[in-house]
């Protein structure tokens, strides 16, 4: 699937089935956010490299952010208090106790999947790096399914919060784009599974 497919596929779902729009925001305000949500430049990819992307895609995702990410402008990701959270500001910027959450340097692409520079401190034994690997455990097990890898892809959810959820509709977007321009759709989860490196951090270092 091309760029124009794309666009005039995620038009086409915007005009039949509108985002839900819990958050006040106008008819075209979502409109314009949907719009700047449209993965562009979606090509095949490895599988690696496809696996690297949806779990550190899939890690931001999970995180709290109230502003709407802009591609190539750096977030910082930070597991504190027990949740992720997504920030503005960098670990420098931020208190010692902040500092010491701080799991990565996050950049949304083009094609709306993330990348992640890995903190240093996911190498050592510490709450951030246990937490990272909880959510690669838990990544793994969502893989052990019958179904299809795009059938298990993050689906459009009011029960999370307006930047998230239109996020995480244009990741599987993008994803779904890929695996058709691969040859990929219809590869069974547990496939792809066995495809995984060995732990987490080669997955985020895949993708930085």
């Amino acid at each position: 699937m091309n760029d124009t497919n794309l666009t005039a596929a995620s038009s086409t779902a915007l005009a039949v089935d509108p985002p839900a729009n819990p958050d006040g925001k106008g008819v075209s305000g979502v409109m314009l956010d949907w719009h700047r949500s449209t993965p562009r430049g979606v090509v095949a990819k490895p599988p690696r490299q496809l696996l690297s992307e949806l779990f550190t895609s899939l890690l931001v995702l999970s995180a709290t952010f109230k502003s709407r990410p802009s591609v190539g402008a750096p977030r910082y990701l930070y597991w504190i208090d027990g949740d992720w959270s997504l920030s503005l500001i960098a670990p420098e910027e931020w208190s010692s106790e902040r500092r010491a959450g701080f799991a990565g340097t996050c950049v949304l692409q083009p094609d709306m999947t993330w990348t992640i520079a890995p903190s240093q401190r996911l190498a050592e034994d510490n709450p951030v790096s246990d937490a990272v690997r909880r959510f690669y455990e838990g990544f793994v097990a969502m893989l052990d399914s019958d179904l299809a890898l795009e059938e298990i892809l993050p689906a459009h959810s009011n029960a999370i919060p307006y930047f998230r959820r239109l996020h995480a509709g244009a990741l599987t977007r993008s994803l779904r784009a890929s695996l058709q321009l691969g040859g990929q759709a219809a590869t069974g989860a547990r496939e792809w599974r066995a495809l995984l490196p060995g732990g987490q951090n080669e997955l985020l270092l895949q993708g930085a």
